[in-house]
């Protein structure tokens, strides 16, 4: 079946009036790390927690990476509940973001855990028990899930190499999916599924994972709610507004990696015309709500990848600083993206 909607109908609906996004949202995982390790933030002079100034500015989604690691710094079950307990608290609802991995999970790299098995048969079981029992306990603290991504930019697969598109072909994946899929609605029938790629803006990327994906007996359309993409500026040229808007499907979207520099040399932008400045940053932002709200209510949310990560501040970038605070957690002014930008 073809799941992708055609060029064309996403073209003319850009004509539609822009609407704000229902999900304002932003990826701070590291924040509980960098505190150990003695930062602070401040707005307006005055310093607070970091999810109570993301909240004061309009955010209103914490979006939180899970490892299968034992250890608390490396984003484990526990540190995730701590930090979905603290953007909870502060009035953000929670997307749980599963890597399926002890530590990254990317377009580039996704290790099987080491203590998981390493046979199809023994990974259907293992990411279903593993899903149902994390989700289960968030619901046992009494933390409200929206979204579950069950994997983190999957477009050759996840859980490598059996799960490897480009090795195995489609039906590992699939499976992998239902799996996963049927855990989290069994620990929690209201929480939305979704399904996460890199390079949102690569059409016939998507195109093909999407027209491949589906199997009988294996992943359904039924078996998720959401797709959420990635969509960075500085990686490569072709992730532009005009190329995002060609990829948006049949179904809600959310952009649920994305950031702008605030500082950056040596390095061409995919829209050239904005500035590298917390201005660009807001104006980058902008644009993804703009294209999200040319297929009207289906166009969900937008998150912010890391706006805090001191020490880190190009975020994986040959860029030198995307945050949306200065290196002493000043904030700039680009955090009033999330009332005004989305």
């Amino acid at each position: 079946m073809r799941f992708i909607i055609p060029l064309l109908l996403a073209c003319v609906s850009l004509f539609q009036s822009v609407h704000a996004l229902q999900y304002k949202g932003a990826d701070f995982s590291s924040l509980i790390n960098l505190e150990n390790s003695g930062r602070t933030y401040k707005d307006n002079g005055s310093t607070q927690k970091l999810e109570t100034i993301l909240r004061n500015h309009g955010a209103n989604l914490a979006r939180i990476r899970i490892w299968t690691s034992n250890s608390y710094s490396n984003y484990n079950l526990d540190y995730a509940i701590a930090l979905a307990k603290r953007a909870r608290a502060a009035g953000m609802e929670i997307m749980v973001d599963f890597h399926y991995s002890d530590t990254w999970a990317d377009p580039g790299k996704q290790a099987i855990p080491s203590a998981w098995p390493k046979d199809l048969n023994g990974l259907n079981t293992q990411i279903y028990t593993y899903t149902l029992s994390t989700i289960q306990t968030f619901v046992n603290q009494g933390i409200p899930v929206r979204f579950v991504q069950i994997g983190n930019e999957i477009n050759d697969g996840m859980l490598w190499p059996v799960g490897r598109i480009s090795v195995n072909g489609f039906s590992p994946i699939s499976q992998l999916l239902h799996s996963a899929a049927n855990a989290v609605r069994a620990a929690s029938p209201s929480t939305r599924i979704m399904v996460h790629l890199a390079n949102g803006w690569d059409w016939g990327g998507v195109n093909w994972f999407f027209n491949s994906i589906f199997r009988p007996g294996e992943f359904a359309t039924g078996d998720f709610d959401v797709v959420g993409f990635s969509m960075y500026p500085f990686y490569n040229t072709g992730a532009t507004y005009s190329a995002l808007r060609s990829s948006l499907q049949n179904t809600d979207i959310m952009v649920v990696e994305t950031d702008w520099p605030a500082v950056c040399s040596g390095v061409t932008m995919s829209e050239r015309s904005i500035a590298i400045s917390a201005a660009g940053q807001s104006t980058w932002v902008a644009g993804i709500r703009d294209a999200l709200s040319s297929i009207g209510s289906r166009g969900i949310g937008i998150v912010y990848w890391e706006p805090a990560w001191i020490g880190n501040a190009g975020l994986g970038s040959a860029c030198s600083d995307a945050l949306l605070v200065d290196g002493s957690g000043n904030t700039r002014s680009s955090i009033n993206m999330f009332s005004s930008s989305m």
